[in-house]
């Protein structure tokens, strides 16, 4: 190793140049800080806002959540029924009561370390898990199997097994959402691992780990006796916890081998090809910082502590033997890398290994770190992550994350349980990201409840035998409590909330008040400073007098637009409800409209009954807008949407020749809002229209 000539400028040199690059390519740490407490407080409300009793708890976990945003990072899902936990001895039944709780013991006697199987007690009064028992030697044990397959026929459309998990394909993201079981007690066989934190992590940790317990993902083991019947301790949470506790060094480190596997190591193999996985990642630097192999990490042995992990998974390769980090007699290894995959594997990593720290160069994300290095050796490197990240773009990936982690509002029941609970979190001492999100969920949470409350007023209202005055009085009473939410709402959120006032003032059928409403918010997008969710003038955002020095709250409220997010669920506006209903029917949450795409269709809607001539100007504006957009406003996986709502705004306004080019043209579009029933239905639709115009030409 040492003889490589760049060596001689200095590992720690390079180290440096490899940490600014990683800061920038992974993140600082206050970008992950903040990602991750973003994460955190979604699912916080999330859990606080559902019901007690005969719900499903849900944790999220996979790379995005431990803070991640490299390309792939993944989201998973994990939900349990909150009325049924693990135990492992019967003793433990005495903590619970029978009356609420479905209890299930584990029994590992007859399974590999790490996998047991699952023993239903006493009487469930979820189907689903009834129907997935079975008998063994005269009890009634939980098939993991058969408990998959039947969340998984029972989740979204198109899901397919995928490992323990179901695995959908949403808006052209894969999602993985495993359906598991919860234990409160930390597993006796994984009991050593306590005794091994010495040095790391720290004791509090540790202890609180412990107190949170454990999860049952349904999969056996390959080579177990009873593989469809057998569960996967899993310890996602804890390890999630351990990831959290890693300084930014560590995690950078974790970082550079999650980037090393997926461009050099995996780099050109297929899915079934690919022994290692980031686990195992993982895996070999929470070894490295317990076995304390590097007393202090800090940026100038980042690649030592690189190469300390990466010589670990050497071994374990050539001796067949991945230790798992809490169960360490569970070999990760046993069922996937042997025999001739494991010597090929094994030849492949050594000739890595042989290159030395060079290696990294045929790595592309830190390729240039190193050449830099080569090419200026007296040049320094910065290690400050403050002087890495731009102010601007820091703060606009902060508003992004916002927008990514808000919350769906699907029913009026749920919108109150949201607001139960921003009460108890609002006083409660939050960080300066949690407040900046509970901020803005309380905007969308307002927002929602005034068109499902007004929703609510106008469709059972008449079904009530009463006067029509008192039926009248009542549409008015939610009409103008609407309207006040409408208006707090956007007092809370940010510029483009406020189309949601204009968009009830269409509903309503006040044209002249929502124009004057979209007027005022586009006076306010004109400004310079405006950030946008795609993009952002960075010297004109942070050199702007108006907003310099302000908070984030004040910054996102008058200086940061978003797209358009309709909830499926909640009926907006009339245009737009076959679209939802298509979307619904597959299993999509929301429309995502481009912001000026939507403002474009609010006001060729309300022109039509006040100005003909200007909504027909309004509609060739729009083409305009969705033909020769190169994404700087319009988003690729928008353009299906975006092509709809033309073809929409030019059927409203009488050209239904060119409203059935535009219907075509959403349906070449990438698949992403689910809208191809809509539009089939709307193409239809124009087609009649057309033909009827032309039979009243020919007459």
């Amino acid at each position: 190793m040492t003889s490589y000539k760049w060596l001689d400028l200095g590992i720690h040199h390079v180290s440096e140049s490899v940490f600014m690059k990683l800061c920038r390519k992974v993140g600082s740490s206050q970008q992950v800080i903040m990602r991750r407490e973003l994460m955190d407080f979604r699912e916080i409300m999330t859990n606080q806002a559902v019901p007690i009793r005969g719900k499903d708890r849900i944790m999220t976990s996979g790379s995005s959540r431990e803070g991640f945003r490299l390309k792939g990072s993944d989201v998973d899902f994990m939900f349990w029924p909150n009325d049924h936990t693990v135990i492992w001895d019967l003793d433990q039944a005495q903590n619970y009561d029978l009356s609420r709780k479905t209890l299930i013991l584990c029994d590992c006697s007859d399974s590999p370390p790490g996998f047991a199987l699952l023993e239903l007690l006493t009487p469930t009064q979820r189907k689903f898990l009834e129907n997935a028992c079975m008998k063994i030697n005269g009890r009634l044990y939980i098939s993991s199997s058969k408990y998959r397959q039947i969340l998984c026929s029972e989740s979204l459309p198109n899901c397919v097994e995928h490992g323990p998990c179901c695995k959908s394909v949403l808006g052209g993201d894969e999602n993985d959402t495993a359906h598991c079981l919860v234990c409160d007690f930390w597993p006796p066989t994984a009991s050593k691992w306590i005794d091994r934190c010495q040095s790391w992590p720290q004791t509090h940790i540790v202890d609180d780990i412990v107190r949170n317990g454990c999860h049952f993902v349904a999969i056996g083991h390959k080579l177990g006796k009873h593989a469809d019947k057998e569960w996967r301790i899993s310890f996602s949470s804890a390890e999630q916890k351990l990831v959290y506790s890693m300084n930014h060094c560590q995690f950078l480190t974790y970082g550079l081998l999650k980037l090393f596997l997926k461009e050099s190591i995996n780099n050109g193999l297929s899915d079934e090809d690919k022994l290692l996985c980031s686990y195992h990642m993982k895996t070999a630097v929470f070894w490295a910082i317990q076995q304390n192999t590097i007393p202090h990490w800090h940026p100038q042995n980042l690649l030592e502590g690189f190469w300390v992990c990466f010589k670990l998974i050497l071994k374990w390769v050539y001796e067949g033997v991945c230790p798992n980090f809490f169960i360490t007699e569970n070999n990760m290894f046993l069922s996937n890398i042997h025999g001739e995959a494991q010597k090929n594997l094994f030849i492949k990593l050594h000739e890595l290994y042989e290159r030395g720290i060079a290696s990294l160069l045929h790595s592309p994300s830190i390729r240039s770190s190193i050449t830099s290095v080569l090419q200026n050796p007296r040049q320094s490197f910065g290690t400050d992550e403050h002087f890495l990240i731009p102010k601007a773009l820091f703060e606009k990936e902060l508003y992004f994350e916002v927008y990514s982690n808000n919350l769906p509002t699907p029913n009026l029941h749920q919108c109150m349980r949201f607001v139960s609970t921003v009460e108890k979190l609002i006083i409660l001492p939050l960080t300066q990201y949690q407040v900046l999100m509970l901020q803005k969920l309380t905007a969308t949470i307002l927002r929602n409840t005034a068109f499902m409350l007004y929703n609510f007023s106008t469709v059972f209202a008449p079904l009530k035998i009463q006067t029509s005055s008192i039926v009248n009085k009542k549409v008015y009473m939610a009409n103008k409590t609407s309207m006040f939410m409408l208006k707090l709402a956007a007092k809370f959120g940010c510029i483009s909330d406020m189309l949601f006032i204009a968009m009830f003032y269409y509903k309503t059928l006040r044209y002249k008040e929502a124009i004057s409403v979209i007027e005022m918010t586009k006076v306010k997008l004109a400004q310079p400073y405006v950030m946008f969710v795609l993009q952002v003038n960075v010297v004109r955002y942070i050199f702007s007098e108006s907003i310099w020095g302000q908070s984030w709250s004040t910054k996102m409220r008058h200086a940061v637009a978003w797209d358009i997010i309709l909830e499926n669920e909640i009926c907006y506006i009339d245009e737009l409800k076959i679209e939802q209903q298509s979307g619904i029917q597959c299993g999509f949450p929301a429309l995502f409209i481009p912001l000026y795409v939507f403002i474009h269709m609010l006001e060729i809607l309300c022109y039509r009954y006040v100005d003909p001539l200007r909504a027909q100007t309004l509609v060739e504006d729009l083409q305009d807008l969705v033909q020769h957009d190169q994404g700087m406003y319009i988003e690729v996986n928008k353009r299906d949407i975006s092509w709809e709502i033309l073809g929409i705004c030019q059927q409203v306004t009488g050209n239904h020749q060119a409203a059935l080019y535009s219907y075509q043209q959403s349906l070449k579009q990438n698949i992403f809002h689910y809208i191809r029933t809509a539009t089939v239905m709307r193409i239809q639709e124009v087609m009649e229209l057309i033909c009827r115009d032309h039979y009243r030409n020919n007459m």
